[in-house]
């Protein structure tokens, strides 16, 4: 996308202002997103977190601490990099990849808000490449449904699920069959 000030270089600022309902997006290069003053009411990280985890980022720069009614003994620490929630809010990165498993209960509601519900990450295939990956994908999303209806006790439904992925099944042998 061409810079829509200069239209020279390429639009790498992407800005989105709504305003009573109006929508209007600028689409600029850095360098006259600079000179028009785009940049300068950009957030950082810090900020954006602070929003999602409901904490005062402005009152933790000034000790360098974040703001906690929970005592240092009771506070929830990562085990593998020790890390605490509260460092983790400040500092707006995790230690490790065991962080991600430590901090899981607090973590599920953000990525709720911030994903419109959503908690897992079930990626995009493109269709071309995908292959049978798209069929082994839904037989594994109706093998979940299937476990959730069986737990529910409601067999009915869950028969028709088990159904529909015998026929997927037979599709995936149907389709590797052919390939070899």
């Amino acid at each position: 996308m061409e810079c829509q000030e200069c239209h020279q270089r390429p639009a790498t600022v992407h800005l989105t202002k709504v305003i009573n309902g109006d929508k209007t997006e600028v689409h600029v290069c850095e360098q006259c997103a600079k000179e028009k003053g785009y940049g300068e009411s950009s957030f950082s990280l810090n900020d954006l977190l602070s929003g999602l985890f409901n904490f005062d980022h402005a009152s933790s720069l000034g000790n360098g601490t974040a703001p906690s009614s929970t005592p240092p003994a009771q506070q929830l620490q990562c085990p593998k990099c020790g890390i605490t929630y509260q460092e983790f809010t400040r500092i707006g990165k995790f230690g490790c990849a065991e962080c991600y498993k430590t901090f899981d209960d607090k973590l599920n509601p953000i990525f709720r808000r911030v994903h419109s519900g959503n908690t897992e990450h079930n990626g995009k295939i493109p269709k071309r490449e995908g292959g049978n990956l798209h069929l082994r994908k839904e037989v594994e999303q109706k093998k979940h449904l299937l476990h959730q209806l069986i737990e529910k006790e409601e067999f009915e439904e869950a028969a028709k699920v088990r159904d529909q992925i015998r026929k997927l099944d037979k599709q995936l042998q149907n389709e590797q069959g052919g390939d070899g």
